[in-house]
């Protein structure tokens, strides 16, 4: 596992733990909680992570709502409201984790298209 990597399993993701991403506090589960509605709290993050999050997030069938808010602009907060159908098994913690991998998946794929892409421009360049 990098440095990158969080690890978010519920038996071990308690209200107010601490992820730490890099030795910096990343992510919080606020207060408040239940199985399959909970807020959690991201540092250093804004519109540009929430926006895509709270989509993939809602991509979803398990998940009944998601939004996300910026409590201040002159902080560096970003929170996030996950609340999935209580007849699913799947948790807040659950989607927000499969929402983080969709996204990253999203990316990998973006990432490799623009490569190849910026490889055939080079190509004909040349």
């Amino acid at each position: 596992m990098s440095e990158h990597d969080v690890q978010m399993a519920d038996e071990e993701f308690d209200p107010g733990e601490e992820i730490l991403l890099g030795g910096a506090r990343k992510l919080v589960m606020l207060p408040g909680h239940s199985s399959h509605a909970a807020s959690f709290q991201i540092e250093k993050e804004d519109h540009t992570l929430g926006n895509a999050l709270r989509y993939f997030v809602n991509k979803n069938p398990d998940v009944e709502f998601c939004g996300y808010t910026i409590p201040h602009p002159s902080e560096t907060k970003m929170n996030i409201r996950i609340q999935t159908w209580e007849d699913t098994k799947t948790t807040a913690a659950d989607a927000l984790r499969k929402g983080l991998e969709d996204m990253m998946e999203a990316c990998d794929v973006i990432s490799a298209k623009f490569t190849e892409a910026r490889g055939q421009f080079d190509a004909a360049q040349s």
